[in-house]
């Protein structure tokens, strides 16, 4: 919004520099973006005489004059017919650009060169004549620029009003806020209305339809008004802050509008069928021509002001042309109203009309301001207009507006600001800006906002008042009391963190799912209708059907993930995830949560090189990995065991392993099978983990065991036992383990083998363990003795043969 330094000083004194009051409207939450000189266009228009004047060679209607600019004298081509020798006139030199946007520049007309341009008062916006070269005085020095010497000086101040503050979207809103900053009191415009005749309500009336969307209309009627151009003065009030002069009548509404804040209309009161006013909604894609000339359609959510017959204008939006103001129009029906802000911000992104009109009664106009908007407006129009003002007014108020009174404690005002203001300092800058302030008590005000505050409604609204009044410059920074002691870092988080850089070094790439997932992800995974992870939490208000229930897995979010990237055709994929799932107590109550981690593996095994061929992983790498992990987090108690074919879901029986810890399951391993990679689109093997990081992070060791490093050589003894096909080679291993012999440091397997010569329903496990004393080096008599006994007790244990 554009305000005019010289039209707002007719409201409020200001004495002090544009650019300090620019400052302290920016301090008081209205940003101004610009402040600009109107007249710095007339910085290359200086003061010139005419010495000679002589006909154009060329032409019948153009002279040559002889001016002079001071130093020099320059010849100009001019077709003024007042033109002569001895005037002084405004003389626009090369490189001004006039308000119409012309040009001037040296150039050849009809063959004479123009080193300049002669002006007349409308091409500068000095006045209306268009006779002929403005005249100026002849006491004016020449060559001085014109704004230096007619000492014309006028501040533009362009403003950034946030939506909350339409109060100041007039120059009167901005007089109020300036008032207080210069300690001034504001001067309102004196409205004396002229005499007079008949009676409103005899020649026309107003019925409102629809209270909601308009709870006020009011409405004046002049007649015998001569339509024409406008005043300088008013004309050049609007030039000032951007507007188009048009005529006298709608300038005046343009007016009163730029001055009170409150939108106007004037319609031709011959043109309204039964003259009369109804405002009603549009009916369904019913069609109105507006004053742009384009056709609305419309839709039945659209206030319409409407004549005896027909619509006449689009509510708080724009006219229409059946019924604007023409040359011809003597008799003026002029309406001032309050509109929904709702409904009008509605309708203006429906029709994508935005206009003067709408950008205030969308943010909310003053409701009661409605009647002192159409009283100047009614001044004006019966001056300017020449018109004679019909006695009454009509004003239809359905709906009053009702204030209600603010309760704001002074306590609290402080601690919200970091001030320490007392209660008459906040009651006084309250009062300043029109705010009725009662005191209740030592510490509570009463505060009624005035009418056009429309943005004021509760106590926060207040203190944001005080703030801005006080200065916001003025509210010291403080910072937050932060205690000196800190706490140790948080166990889980530590461990958490040292898992997601484990799994990094071990190739895997971090993936972070949605938490939400679809209904179907169960039945993807081939769950067990009585599994667990079939109790999901419902969503209440879905993104979509993909996302509409808590995860209780996050197999579905690494397998959607895994398709993503195999349709990028990247097909080697090492990925884990580190999140939580929700398994459901029912939709009234918190989900049960676990953490979990599960990774994933797919394509080959390593990077293909030119001296490799490559090799696809399988479980066992996948296996080696959590080995590994485990061992890294000192858990040696983990052990792998064969999962019961009816356990496995989502994964292969026969190549699925449970993870245990002290005997307990508190995760899996294993190939996923082909039935669930088809419903997720997957189209080659990939092997997956899961495990839960509560129960991980429970049996973590507390403290750790060190040995020093071995001064003895070890030595090693291979077995190849025949077992059963149901033996695991992980049971033997464990119970090799659980013998504690002092000797051994460690046991592995060599080879599984099944097959001939080895007999059916038997295979064959090649174990190496290795021996290591710390004290001495071994003889082949001692480490030969203790493989012969654990040999036996293997053999005992798990019914064991050697191979002949």
């Amino acid at each position: 919004m554009k305000i005019s330094l010289n039209w707002l000083k007719q409201y409020v004194p200001v004495d002090i520099p544009a650019t300090e009051l620019a400052d302290r409207l920016t301090m008081a939450g209205m940003e101004v973006e610009g402040v600009t000189e109107r007249f710095q266009y007339l910085d290359s228009v200086v003061v010139g005489k005419i010495i000679e004047v002589s006909p154009h060679p060329n032409a019948d209607k153009l002279r040559l004059c002889q001016v002079s600019i001071g130093e020099q004298i320059i010849s100009v081509v001019c077709g003024a017919p007042n033109a002569k020798a001895g005037m002084t006139v405004p003389c626009a030199l090369p490189g001004a650009v006039l308000p119409n946007g012309l040009a001037v520049k040296k150039s050849t007309i009809r063959g004479e060169a123009s080193a300049g341009m002669l002006c007349s008062e409308t091409e500068l916006e000095l006045g209306l004549d268009t006779s002929g070269l403005m005249v100026l005085s002849d006491d004016l020095d020449e060559g001085v620029s014109l704004n230096t010497a007619l000492n014309l000086s006028d501040t533009v101040l362009e403003i950034d009003l946030t939506p909350n503050r339409p109060d100041c979207l007039s120059l009167i809103g901005i007089a109020r806020e300036v008032s207080t900053m210069v300690n001034q009191p504001v001067s309102l415009p004196e409205i004396k209305l002229p005499e007079a005749s008949g009676q409103i309500t005899d020649l026309t009336s107003v019925t409102i339809n629809n209270t909601d969307l308009c709870p006020r209309y009011t409405a004046r009627l002049i007649t015998d008004i001569t339509v024409g151009p406008s005043p300088f003065w008013l004309q050049d009030r609007l030039l000032s802050i951007g507007l188009k002069p048009i005529n006298n009548i709608v300038d005046i509404t343009n007016f009163v509008m730029m001055e009170q804040g409150q939108p106007l209309h004037a319609f031709d009161f011959d043109r309204l069928a039964e003259n009369r006013i109804v405002v009603r909604t549009a009916h369904d894609k019913e069609v109105f021509t507006t004053l742009d000339g384009k056709e609305r359609l419309l839709s039945d959510n659209t206030l319409m002001i409407c004549d005896g017959e027909k619509p006449v204008a689009v509510g708080g939006v724009m006219g229409g042309m059946n019924s604007e103001i023409e040359k011809t129009t003597t008799r003026v029906l002029l309406e001032s109203a309050y509109f929904n802000p709702i409904s009008i911000r509605k309708t203006a992104k429906y029709l994508t009309l935005n206009t003067d009109a709408t950008h205030r009664f969308e943010r909310g106009v003053d409701p009661d301001g409605t009647v002192t908007a159409l009283n100047r407006a009614a001044q004006l129009i019966a001056e300017i207009g020449n018109g004679q003002l019909v006695d009454g007014i009509i004003d239809e108020h359905p709906l009053p507006s009702i204030a209600n009174a603010i309760s704001l404690s002074i306590a609290r005002t402080n601690q919200h600001l970091g001030t320490s203001l007392n209660q008459t300092q906040i009651s006084d800058y309250l009062q300043s800006v029109e705010f009725q302030v009662e005191i209740k008590d030592e510490d509570t005000l009463s505060v009624l906002a005035p009418s056009f505050r429309v943005d004021v409604s509760r106590p926060e609204d207040l203190m944001e008042e005080i703030a801005r009044l006080w200065g916001y410059n003025n509210i010291k920074t403080t910072f937050p009391k932060i205690s000196g002691v800190t706490n140790l870092p948080n166990q889980s988080s530590q461990i958490k963190d040292q898992i997601k850089n484990v799994m990094t070094g071990y190739g895997f790439s971090e993936s972070i799912t949605y938490s939400f997932i679809g209904k179907d992800a169960c039945d993807r995974l081939n769950l067990a209708e009585n599994d667990e992870r079939r109790k999901m939490l419902n969503i209440l208000n879905p993104i979509s059907e993909d996302q509409s229930v808590m995860r209780t897995s996050l197999a579905p979010g690494l397998l959607e993930a895994m398709h993503r990237n195999l349709s990028h055709q990247i097909k080697n994929l090492q990925f884990f995830e580190l999140g939580k799932v929700f398994i459901s107590n029912g939709q009234a109550q918190q989900p049960t949560e676990m953490e979990m981690l599960a990774g994933l593996w797919t394509g080959v095994r390593s990077d293909v090189t030119w001296h490799s061929k490559p090799v696809s992983c399988d479980f066992y790498d996948l296996k080696g990995v959590l080995e590994d992990f485990f061992h890294y987090f000192k858990m040696d108690q983990i052990i792998f065991s064969k999962m019961d074919a009816e356990l496995c879901s989502y994964t292969k029986a026969g190549h699925t392993a449970q993870i245990l810890i002290n005997g307990k399951p508190f995760g899996l391993i294993g190939e996923i099978i082909p039935d669930v990679l088809n419903n997720f689109s997957i189209k080659q093997p990939a092997f997956i983990f899961e495990i839960n990081v509560n129960t991980f992070i429970a049996n973590l060791p507390e403290t750790k065991m060190f040995v020093p490093i071995p001064k003895f050589p070890f030595t090693d003894r291979d077995i190849t036992l025949i077992v059963d096909n149901d033996v695991q080679a992980g049971d033997i291993l464990d119970k090799v383990r659980f013998f504690e012999e002092k000797l051994m440091e460690d046991i592995c397997v060599l080879d599984v083998y099944s097959g001939k010569p080895i007999p059916v329903g038997k295979k064959s496990i090649s174990l190496r363990i290795i021996y290591r004393s710390y004290t001495e080096t071994l003889s082949d008599r001692q480490v030969n003795l203790v493989h012969q006994q654990l040999t036996d007790r293997i053999i005992q244990k798990f019914d064991a043969t050697l191979p002949v």
